[in-house]
This record gives C-alpha cells, sequence and structure tokens, in this order.
C-alpha cells in the first residue's frame, strides 16, 4: 500500500470541519476503513491516535496507538524495538462522553495542524460508551494521558482542532516540541469536580 499522510489545514481543512458521520451497523466498509487505519499507523511512530476523519473517511471511528505517556516523554533514540513497535490497536466506533471529571493541560500536537502546538485543558477522567467492531456496546472509563489523546480524537469527529480551544498556540517542530516539553510537562490540575465547571472557573481567573 502507498504512503498514507493525514490531510492537513494546509490541504483540506474544510474536509477536517466536517462533523463525521456514526458508523451504522453492519457496515460493509468497515474492515476497509480500519485496515487504511492499522496500515498508517505501520508507517509511522509518531502519531498516538487518529481521527478515522483525518484519512478521508469522515466516519465516527478512532483508532489509539499509544496512551502511555512514559513512551511518549521518550526520545526515539531511546526507545527499545518493542517500544518503537509498541501499538493498542484500540478501535473506539461512534464513541459517546457520558462523564468529564478533573482538569489538566498539555501542549498538544497533531498530525493534521501542522507544527501547531497549543496549549490546551482536557478533563482528567472521561466515562466513554463506543461500539467495536462487531457493533458491540461497552462503557470504559479513560484516565489521566490517555483522557487527554481520547478527548482530541473525539474533537476531530466534530470538526474541532485543538488549535480552536488552545489557551496559546506555538510553532514548533517534532525536535523542539520534544525539547519543550521536557520543562512544560503533562500536568494535572485536578482530579476531582465536573470538568465542566473547573474549565469555567479556570477562565475567569485569567
Amino acid at each position: 500500500m502507498k504512503k498514507l499522510e493525514a490531510i492537513t489545514i494546509l490541504d483540506n481543512e474544510k474536509f477536517l470541519r466536517q462533523i463525521s458521520k456514526p458508523v451504522i451497523f453492519p457496515d460493509k466498509n468497515l474492515k476497509k476503513d480500519i485496515k487504511i487505519l492499522e496500515e498508517y499507523f505501520k508507517q509511522t511512530d509518531i502519531a498516538l491516535a487518529m481521527a478515522a476523519v483525518q484519512l478521508k473517511i469522515p466516519k465516527r471511528i478512532i483508532y489509539l496507538k499509544n496512551t502511555d505517556l512514559k513512551l511518549v516523554e521518550k526520545n526515539k533514540n531511546q526507545l527499545s524495538e518493542e517500544e518503537k513497535s509498541h501499538n493498542e490497536r484500540r478501535i473506539l466506533i461512534n464513541p459517546v462522553i457520558l462523564s468529564r471529571v478533573g482538569l489538566t493541560d498539555y501542549w498538544e500536537a497533531c498530525a493534521s495542524c501542522l507544527d501547531n502546538t497549543g496549549h490546551v485543558k482536557r478533563p482528567y477522567k472521561i466515562t466513554v460508551q463506543y461500539q467495536d467492531i462487531n457493533g458491540h456496546f461497552h462503557t470504559e472509563i479513560f484516565e489521566g494521558f490517555e483522557s487527554t489523546v481520547l478527548s482530541h480524537e473525539m474533537d476531530h469527529l466534530d470538526g474541532i482542532l485543538h488549535m480552536d480551544i488552545a489557551e496559546e498556540v506555538l510553532v514548533m517542530n517534532y525536535e523542539e516540541r520534544k525539547e519543550f516539553r521536557k520543562t512544560h510537562k503533562y500536568n494535572i490540575l485536578s482530579k476531582r469536580g465536573k470538568y465542566e465547571d473547573l474549565i469555567k472557573k479556570s477562565k475567569k481567573s485569567k
């Protein structure tokens, strides 16, 4: 298969801004769609997760590859072969956030947003209902950094980019961002309280 590239704000922002459509089971193209996502992650060791719309599939599908903050913080040359090939291979279809708790902040990047790195506040913990590839429903809690990664991808399904909700955006390439994050780490502001109330308070305190 030819090299797959995520569409970007430079070449197809309008497509990225659309609201992805729910997957209706049975979906005869679902296996093909997931194969495209899997192939993308075989070709890259940088991206942590991907919403299908970023690969020109406007469906409510998310692929999680790596939500392990320890691996994210390491430089490429520090990773073992096993760590380089780490892939959670988690597929969430039609995900819905049922509740959001706590508050974190992180300097996020995105394969579709070029070198734009945004300081974004996200919930510390989310409860999500989703379907698997067979259409079965699951309810699961995502906590800490995995909540940040999944929340970022969930926004993509509604046409929202991390730059839209960032408190500040800086332009940094991959190497600059790795260095920057050494002193601007993932930060847990609160593990309790409704996210909606906490985010309102944080905006008022500015």
